[in-house]
């Protein structure tokens, strides 16, 4: 480690950060502010770090002392917590596990034994910051945080006092942090803490009266039930939607909708998933649309329906209906957005698949491999070899799938 760091080979540091430390390369390259694949090709032996901004990025990120990279000291760096000059690899990956804590509002904040109103506000506005973590980082990265955050809710219902209006606000709150704690579950390949986390938001929702979250856990439930029993996932998710109403958000009736088309989709029912893709799109259309939103379903948007399209109609086997709303959505998530590109790309490329496009489904098959390596979900690397190993046993001819095949072996 330490030889590593004094050449700037950080594809090693990297690696031994992943290795022994646990730390994604989508997680590294979020707060190194480089692009995930170009971490990952480092840590193959391509490639180097040679400017000196990225040099002290890297190093303030990792909390690497300077002299350990031939920098000053670092800004941050005290007697106490520099290094003697002969640190040991895991004294430096224990600095590395600190990026945990380099993110912003991470350590939880105090809540006073009484709890009223403020602090519930400051408390959604957290969970909210926290969210976005989900943008750039997968499941087995933010699963920890989001259900300490859930857990402790929970601590305040059962040990604080609180009026009742008070109350129910912490109940829905836990709701709230429940259901993004199962999402990271899921994602990170935790399907059974996901599906008790979502049953248990549903009940929170329930008894706060907070319909539209309960509603939307309904939507997990089906969401995540579609590969196990179709037709059940589709019931589940048609309920999620059968009381929304005029009141309820555009973005969340969006969200309901798209999940109920997924659903179907998966069920084989063309006519009830275009349907509900149709009504998808016309809560995004709706005037309320530009009202604020609830900050869990906010992240609904036109690239996002266009999205959940492409992969409804790559279920149901019309790649030319699919490849179009996959393209125009693709196009808005950039390499920063690593595990959604990538798992995104894999339906582009089944839809290619399914057209007789084989070169094309090979070519994005393989950009969504380089986008998945280091992220911290599992659901990128399982569709990709879903696609690889239907590319396989149809076309393993073609040079294009048998490079394809050799480089996922």
């Amino acid at each position: 480690m330490v030889e590593a760091l004094g050449t700037h080979d950080f594809g090693v540091v990297f690696r031994l950060a992943r290795e022994h430390a646990g730390i994604s390369y989508q997680r590294l390259a979020a707060e190194c502010g480089i692009k995930p694949e170009r971490v990952g090709a480092l840590a193959r032996g391509r490639g180097r770090v040679e400017s000196y901004d990225k040099i002290a990025m890297i190093a303030d990120a990792l909390r690497v002392p300077g002299h350990l990279v031939g920098l000053a000291p670092r800004p941050w760096e005290t007697t106490a917590t520099a290094y003697p000059a002969t640190v040991r690899r895991r004294d430096v990956l224990a600095g590395a596990v600190g990026l945990a804590v380099t993110l912003p509002d991470l350590l939880p904040p105090s809540v006073p034994t009484r709890v009223g109103a403020g602090t519930v506000v400051r408390l959604k506005e957290r969970t909210a910051r926290l969210r976005r973590l989900d943008d750039v980082l997968g499941g087995g990265d933010t699963y920890r945080l989001y259900a300490t955050e859930y857990q402790r809710t929970k601590r305040v219902l059962r040990d604080s006092s609180y009026g009742e209006s008070v109350g129910r606000e912490l109940l829905a709150l836990a709701a709230e942090q429940a259901q993004q704690a199962g999402w990271a579950a899921f994602d990170g390949g935790r399907e059974r803490d996901a599906l008790g986390l979502y049953q248990e938001s549903r009940s929170a929702a329930e008894e706060a009266g907070a319909e539209d979250l309960a509603r939307n856990a309904l939507a997990y439930l089906a969401y995540q039930a579609t590969s196990a029993d179709s037709r059940t996932a589709a019931t589940i998710a048609a309920h999620s939607c059968d009381a929304i109403t005029e009141r309820t958000p555009a973005t969340v009736r969006a969200l309901l909708w798209e999940r109920c088309a997924w659903a179907r989709a998966v069920a084989t029912d063309a006519a009830g998933a275009e349907a509900a893709l149709v009504e998808a799109r016309t809560a995004l259309d709706a005037d309320d649309a530009s009202a604020p939103q609830p900050a869990w379903s906010a992240w609904v948007d036109h690239a996002e329906l266009d999205i959940m399209a492409g992969r409804c109609w790559t279920e149901l086997k019309r790649p030319l209906r699919a490849v179009p709303f996959l393209v125009r959505g693709l196009d808005q998530f950039d390499d920063t957005h690593a595990r959604d590109a990538s798992l995104y790309s894999t339906w582009l490329a089944e839809a290619y698949t399914t057209a007789g496009e084989v070169e094309e489904a090979a070519r994005v098959i393989g950009r969504a491999l380089e986008l998945a390596d280091g992220v911290a979900s599992t659901r990128p690397r399982q569709r990709i070899d879903h696609v690889v190993s239907t590319l396989a046993l149809e076309h393993r001819s073609v040079q294009a799938v048998a490079e394809l095949v050799e480089r996922t072996a």
